[in-house]
């Protein structure tokens, strides 16, 4: 009975979602084939590098790197997907947890002192949104232009007033694909959601990750002053990137298109790109995925890494729902010796995301992938090491609306100095999450069974 059931509400939201229309992945074999044997550019603060300077770039990073040989794989293929070099002369810093990333995104509003500018997918009427608020209204009031886009569904439950109040104080505020067709510029695609989370400030200083603005982020994964959260309070754990540099610039232009694609007001005249000069020594790529273009970048560009990982793939994900492709890229990496670890939420905010994903471990643990579950935090991070060289992290979740439906934002950083720190980040997430033994697995609950079942006959809509 309960499996008729199940069955029923999983045809009620087939149909629900065949009216909004079907997207596809693309064939990643053969994308990556037709890409193949492409050659890496660099650039710095004033421009694209010589071939030769190029060369000597690759030579160095793979001289620090024990000559693995994913960079010569890896840069160039992505290059050649996502159509930008990497950008050296970059300093990236690397914020773990709300209170770490709201402190660093404060000083950099408050010390604005031409634009600001604003994507994401949730700000909320709470403690944090409204300390956001006053303070854009602040600087708004300062002659610093600050400029919002939010999403429609992700900030649902944000009161119009809240949004009238920005407006009122000069912000110019953007919905991004509003729910209500009458509200739209241009046509509605109702499963189209602006899912990322980027703060650039002044042009110069911009900031990526997992992060909305929330509350609920600011308890973070390991409490200060305490020994353990409140009661009624769930840490969560993220990871955001801090970045100055030359790069900075990618990360504007991907602002200014969503805004013109949407069709927002004209902005104000303000120095959105100043010149840049180098600020550190990371090597950086932005990649900003949309359903607009022909297939998702950043989707093509971790299905390839993880293709040419020599030693290690390590991937920490907030919400795992991966394609064939995907879990075909990871048992196979697995296959040829690759230590392939993934660690995921224990518990989380989407229930039927949750058990969608766990439908997929019995094939990933017989392949050899090792799975570990984070305890006492609700994980949100999405980040990516490979071969301790190749980093990422961004909003792309590993799941289909993320590759499908939604636009989202990662950062590529390439060197051994900054992997080291992901590694660290990586392993005391490892020393706080439960191994998955797949002995272990295998006598799960009978319930846990059919809700996994469920949950991954509508995996394609989560």
């Amino acid at each position: 009975m309960l499996i008729r059931v199940l069955q029923r509400a999983a045809l009620a939201v087939v149909c629900l979602h065949a009216i909004s229309g079907c997207a596809t992945l693309p064939d990643t074999d053969e994308l990556i084939a037709r890409h193949a044997g492409q050659t890496a550019r660099f650039e710095n603060a004033r421009g694209p590098i010589s071939a030769k300077r190029s060369a000597a770039v690759l030579a160095e990073l793979k001289r620090k790197s024990g000559d693995i040989d994913i960079l010569d794989k890896q840069i160039a293929l992505e290059q050649a997907v996502v159509g930008s070099p990497l950008v050296m002369g970059n300093k990236v810093i690397l914020l773990q947890d709300g209170r770490a990333t709201y402190a660093a995104m404060f000083a950099a509003i408050r010390g604005a002192r031409d634009h600001i500018n604003i994507e994401t997918y949730i700000i909320e009427d709470d403690a944090i949104g409204r300390e956001f608020s006053d303070l854009l209204l602040e600087q708004q009031a300062r002659g610093v232009q600050v400029n919002l886009i939010h999403d429609s569904i992700g900030s649902i439950g944000t009161p119009k007033a809240f949004f009238d109040r920005l407006s009122q104080g000069g912000i110019e505020v953007l919905e991004f694909n509003p729910i209500n067709p009458l509200a739209l510029k241009k046509g509605w695609q109702i499963n189209h959601r602006d899912h990322r989370k980027l703060l650039v400030v002044d042009g110069r200083i911009a900031f990526l990750g997992g992060i909305n603005i929330s509350s609920v982020y600011s308890s973070g994964s390991v409490p200060k002053g305490a020994s353990k959260a409140p009661a009624d309070t769930v840490a969560w754990r993220d990871t955001d990137l801090q970045i100055e540099g030359p790069v900075v610039a990618d990360l504007q232009k991907l602002f200014m298109d969503t805004w013109a694609t949407q069709k927002g007001n004209p902005l104000a005249a303000k120095d959105y790109f100043p010149t840049l000069t180098a600020q550190g020594a990371d090597i950086v790529r932005a990649i900003g995925s949309t359903p607009n273009d022909p297939y998702s970048l950043i989707y093509l560009t971790l299905i390839s890494a993880i293709g040419n990982a020599e030693k290690q793939v390590h991937l920490t994900h907030a919400y795992f729902v991966p394609d064939p492709q995907l879990l075909k890229a990871l048992t196979e990496a697995a296959g040829r010796g690759v230590d392939v670890v993934l660690i995921l939420p224990s518990h989380t905010d989407s229930g039927a995301t949750f058990h969608s994903g766990r439908s997929h471990y019995s094939t990933l643990l017989n392949a050899g992938v090792k799975i570990h579950e984070r305890r006492d935090a609700l994980l949100h991070s999405k980040t990516a090491l490979i071969d301790g060289v190749w980093s990422c992290v961004g909003s792309t979740n590993l799941d289909w609306r993320s590759f499908l439906d939604n636009d989202e934002i990662n950062a590529v950083v390439l060197g051994r100095e900054f992997g080291q720190q992901m590694q660290a980040m990586f392993n005391k997430d490892l020393a706080a999450s439960d191994p998955i033994l797949l002995e272990q697995w295998n006598r799960r609950s009978l319930i846990l069974r059919v809700k996994e079942w469920f949950s991954g006959f509508i995996q394609y809509w989560l």
